[in-house]
């Protein structure tokens, strides 16, 4: 199945991509989620758009990346989260939540530019990479707390 990327999708491609995937992936993944639009000839002519629009989102200039970088690297950043008896929290620290926490800490992040490669359900230091630009990626060091 031949399709033309909307979002950024780990593993296969960025915005605007014209890619070949299976059958089933393409129909019950990436189609009912947005992630993709069928390839067509007339859809073929969105791809310049769509690459126009990941341009203008992405940050061009590899130094200003370093240095959103070195600010993102620089402390820890405390998430609050529901937590029970022994640490265990209520569900898990989502990358939208994480997203808010490092808005509240001046760093503007893209939710999806986020990876978190285990579950976070428990209290204490935890560690994520957040890619900055297509060459940078930055650790960002989280303390997830009880909240009141």
């Amino acid at each position: 199945m031949k399709l033309i990327l909307t979002h950024e999708v780990s593993n296969l491609g960025q915005p605007g991509d014209i890619v070949e995937v299976k059958d089933g992936y393409g129909r019950n993944f990436l189609l009912p989620r947005n992630f993709a639009i069928r390839w067509t000839k007339g859809a073929a002519n969105q791809v310049e758009s769509i690459k126009a629009a990941r341009d203008a989102r992405a940050v061009h200039d590899l130094e200003t990346a370093k240095s959103i970088k070195g600010n993102l690297e620089s402390s820890a950043i405390n998430v609050s989260a529901q937590a029970g008896e022994g640490g265990r929290l209520f569900g898990a620290v989502t990358v939208t939540d994480i997203a808010d926490a490092l808005a509240e800490a001046g760093a503007q992040v893209d939710k999806r530019r986020i990876e978190v490669g285990n579950p976070i359900k428990s209290l204490g230091s935890h560690t994520v990479s957040v890619r900055v630009h297509p060459e940078v990626v930055a650790t960002v060091k989280l303390n997830v707390v009880a909240s009141k």
